[in-house]
């Protein structure tokens, strides 16, 4: 028995010689492509018999060839550098705060702020971090009420809007940059050259509210209610513009502002 090593699973081996008692035979390693096992054994094992019919004994080649499980393995997560791994968690941590875009998970929001004067905090708004919404603490407005009120020129980035009421609200000029607004009442509201940047409106009520020359984009709208609001001379995004038209609420004049195709 003879035993040939080779790099490849596509086995090249020179002809071998095997003397019989009237000629010599040749027995070529071509194995089957049945018999080929896959790669990641250790090893493959091919192997051909031929009879000698003259002797009554069986000629066998046995071929052994090496295969790509001798690799190095990958190394594991636990391995990585401390750099690497912070990086992977700052990534994933960023990802999960950007809470605009045209899907997102379901968010889990913080217990709200138990401060009594945490509603009043709107009429401050943030100061830190405006375009990206960080602060040094949370803007909790969820369940409150600025019906007629004036919010003009402030910043709300990163404001918690949950089931608050806005109804008739001067938000003109407002920075809203990632606002999570689900179910906000926004009815009547003025967003006139207000900044209106990843916000999620699903669930909330846009009903006449007016956006003209309002800058919208990243903005999200499932199931939002946008009767009779308008957005003349709005700079909306592209995909802004896709979702509005996809809202079937969005009728009439406004399609036409908002740059509806049909």
């Amino acid at each position: 028995m003879a035993t040939i090593f080779a790099s490849r699973v596509a086995v090249s081996a020179r002809p071998l010689t095997r003397a019989s008692s009237s000629k010599e035979e040749k027995v070529r390693a071509s194995p089957p492509p049945s018999r080929v096992a896959r790669v990641g054994a250790p090893v493959v094992i091919l192997e051909r018999h031929r009879n000698d019919e003259k002797n009554g004994r069986r000629a066998s080649l046995t071929v052994s060839i090496p295969t790509r499980a001798s690799r190095k393995p990958q190394p594991a997560a636990a391995s990585l550098p401390k750099r690497a791994l912070s990086g992977l968690v700052a990534a994933s941590l960023s990802a999960t705060l950007a809470l605009g875009g045209p899907a997102h998970a379901e968010i889990r929001l913080p217990p709200i702020d138990q401060d009594p004067d945490r509603c009043e905090r709107a009429f401050v708004g943030n100061t830190i971090g405006q375009a990206n919404a960080v602060s040094d603490r949370i803007l909790d407005l969820r369940k409150c009420a600025y019906d007629g009120k004036d919010l003009s020129t402030k910043t709300l980035s990163g404001a918690l809007m949950v089931d608050a009421s806005f109804k008739g609200a001067n938000l003109t000029e407002v920075v809203m940059s990632k606002a999570y607004a689900l179910g906000a009442d926004f009815t009547g509201a003025d967003f006139t050259n207000a900044v209106v940047d990843r916000v999620t409106f699903d669930g909330a009520d846009l009903t006449d509210a007016n956006f003209r020359n309002a800058v919208i984009t990243g903005a999200t709208y499932e199931k939002t209610t946008l009767t009779g609001a308008t957005f003349e001379e709005a700079l909306i995004g592209k995909e802004d513009v896709k979702r509005l038209c996809e809202n079937p609420t969005l009728v009439g004049n406004t399609r036409f502002e908002v740059g509806c195709k049909n």
